[in-house]
């Protein structure tokens, strides 16, 4: 099978080193910069480049790209996608990708699946993409109603080939609702938090909390600012949640209402541990 990938960045070189270490599929693939093709071709991770990107006779095309870039390019190039090819984006939100994809899809005959690679690191680039990325990880599929189950059945050994333990299926705004809380709340969280005028001065004074906090703040501006805008009003929502949650542990601590701030503790960690009793894969 002829596998396209486009974007050579963490998400996408790590899938063009994984399909090339892990199975025996060829892998043509494009990024918008000339050094980055010629570092793929010299480490081995791809087989060639596709000429200015275009995935023509590809089987399989995965877009590794940020989501306007994702709808940009397959509205650029929906007549040359292989008839009956299967294309799949990896962008961190799903509905504003799948809601504009659909009818390009439909009209020029290539089957088209929303999907989230949920692996990754707080560095970003094909520097530090590998093909061990995946092990282990989740993958969520957001294919379209009324989908063909067999084409969808074939992505999933694919992806497992490549390391990933389970697939997700999700609609896009479930994907979305779900990612708001688990992935981009944490980024920002984050991001505020190191703003403290503190944290200059944490040294000697963490035992790991400080690292565990600040770790994703390290990201990516401008993708992440995409990813926060595409799922505005999702993330907004969790984020005031959040701060009412937190005003109230602010409120009982001023009070130093010791009864209610235990409490309150000890909701917080039962619900902790009621995650820990959840097995992520089984």
């Amino acid at each position: 099978m002829k596998v396209g990938v486009i974007g050579l960045g963490l998400i996408g070189g790590s899938m063009a080193k994984a399909i090339k270490e892990k199975t025996d599929h060829q892998v043509f693939a494009w990024d918008m910069s000339d050094k980055i093709r010629s570092n793929a071709k010299l480490v081995g991770a791809v087989d060639g480049i596709l000429e200015e990107g275009n995935p023509t006779d590809c089987d399989l095309t995965i877009i590794a790209i940020y989501p306007g870039a994702t709808v940009a390019y397959i509205e650029k190039y929906a007549k040359d996608f292989k008839k009956g090819s299967v294309v799949v984006d990896c962008a961190g939100v799903k509905q504003l990708v799948c809601d504009a994809v659909e009818p390009i899809a439909k009209e020029n005959g290539f089957l088209f699946c929303g999907a989230h690679p949920m692996a990754g690191l707080e560095r970003s680039g094909f520097t530090y993409s590998t093909a061990d990325l995946f092990n282990g990880a989740s993958m969520v599929l957001t294919p379209y109603t009324g989908t063909d189950i067999a084409p969808m059945n074939d992505l999933s050994i694919f992806f497992k080939k490549l390391g990933f333990a389970r697939m997700q299926v999700a609609t896009p705004k479930e994907h979305d609702q779900m990612i708001a809380y688990t992935s981009q709340l944490a980024h920002v969280v984050s991001s505020a938090y190191i703003k403290s005028s503190l944290s200059p001065n944490f040294k000697g004074f963490s035992a790991g909390s400080f690292h565990d906090m600040t770790r994703v703040a390290k990201m990516n501006e401008t993708m992440w600012t995409e990813l926060f805008l595409a799922n505005s009003e999702l993330l907004a929502d969790e984020i005031d949640e959040l701060v009412t949650r937190l005003q109230r542990f602010s409120n009982v601590i001023r009070d130093k209402h010791d009864v209610k701030l235990k409490a309150m503790l000890k909701d917080g960690k039962e619900k902790r541990l009621a995650v820990d009793e959840i097995k992520e894969f089984e």
